[in-house]
């Protein structure tokens, strides 16, 4: 199999927020144990940066961002204390070593900096992570229409994605987790991310088992232009998705998402139901120089495709703060 080799760093344009990111999450059913991270760069500030975040069994979350002067892009993909390593055969180590902040309710995470005392502990924190790929690279704007590729820069010019088998061990604190076999997924993204400006996106990884996953995309404009990508993972073959109508969504306060039903068509013209549920959810807000407000929120849900129950995975999406709906 083609492991999907795509360039593992471009050349930066010339816009000062020019990034490139590195994205995995992953989420072990045994242990009830789900994480995501992201290492970004933006070179023209000679910046690199990282999110981490592990939703643990007891509904805690454990949180670090963190940022730093960086010279050595594009040699190494490393930041913060987190290394993200592609080896030869196009498989992927994952490690971190550093600290993290533990919430009891996810949803106090944008309090946390003004009100310290919602913070329940520290605790150290260390990742020890193989990646090991199931299916070949997808990159969405290979098969996305013209329209959907310009709306879909406001998030990045090219962004890959792969399913994988992951594992290894998280420690946090003195608890100790050991993953076998865990279906996990990565991205990779360059470009022009423009948090405050898209618009709302959803994006979700979802997985049912080796055989299965499908990972919907979609920007909505205000003016009801949608930009459309992912695929599914099925048969042994990456899908493309062609179209998504959203069918029904559910939010609280207007961004903190509940629920979703969407129709996704592939490119075999086949239509598919998808119904997801999302978990606690991390919101994080994005405040630009107008003072304008979006709400990322990252959560883990539970999905059902076309009948077929116990998906699960990530449940993101990004709202304009301000929308009530």
């Amino acid at each position: 199999m083609n492991r999907g080799m795509e360039p593992l760093t471009h050349t930066p344009g010339t816009h000062r927020e020019w990034n490139e990111s590195y994205y995995l999450c992953f989420s072990d059913r045994r242990s009830r144990l789900s994480g995501m991270t992201r290492l970004g760069f933006k070179p023209n500030k000679g910046e690199g940066s990282i999110f981490l975040l592990l939703f643990l069994p007891d509904g805690s979350v454990a949180t670090f961002q963190g940022a730093e002067k960086i010279s050595s892009y594009p040699e190494a993909l490393k930041a913060c204390g987190m290394t993200h390593a592609r080896q030869l055969d196009g498989s992927w180590s994952y490690r971190f070593n550093g600290g993290a902040a533990i919430i009891s309710d996810p949803a106090d995470f944008p309090r946390i900096r003004d009100d310290p005392a919602l913070i329940t502990r520290l605790a150290p924190v260390f990742l020890d992570l193989h990646f090991d790929p199931i299916n070949e690279t997808y990159e969405y704007s290979d098969h996305m229409t013209p329209e959907s590729r310009e709306i879909g820069k406001k998030s990045g010019d090219e962004h890959w994605e792969q399913v994988a088998k992951i594992s290894g061990e998280v420690r946090v604190g003195g608890d100790v987790y050991r993953l076998t076999d865990v279906i996990g997924q990565r991205d990779h993204t360059h470009g022009v991310r423009d948090w405050t400006g898209v618009g709302d996106w959803l994006y979700y990884v979802v997985w049912f088992n080796e055989g299965l996953a499908v990972n919907p995309a979609a920007i909505a404009l205000d003016d009801g232009r949608l930009s459309v990508g992912g695929f599914l993972w099925k048969e042994g073959r990456n899908i493309p998705i062609v179209g998504i109508h959203i069918l029904n969504q559910q939010f609280k306060n207007g961004v903190i998402p509940v629920s979703s039903v969407l129709e996704l068509t592939d490119a075999d013209d086949a239509k598919h139901v998808l119904k997801g549920k999302a978990g606690p959810v991390v919101p994080i807000p994005f405040i630009d120089e107008h003072g304008e407000v979006s709400i990322l929120a990252q959560s883990f849900g539970e999905y059902e495709l076309d009948g077929v129950k116990d998906g699960y995975g990530t449940y993101e999406t990004l709202r304009i703060g301000n929308r009530r709906t």
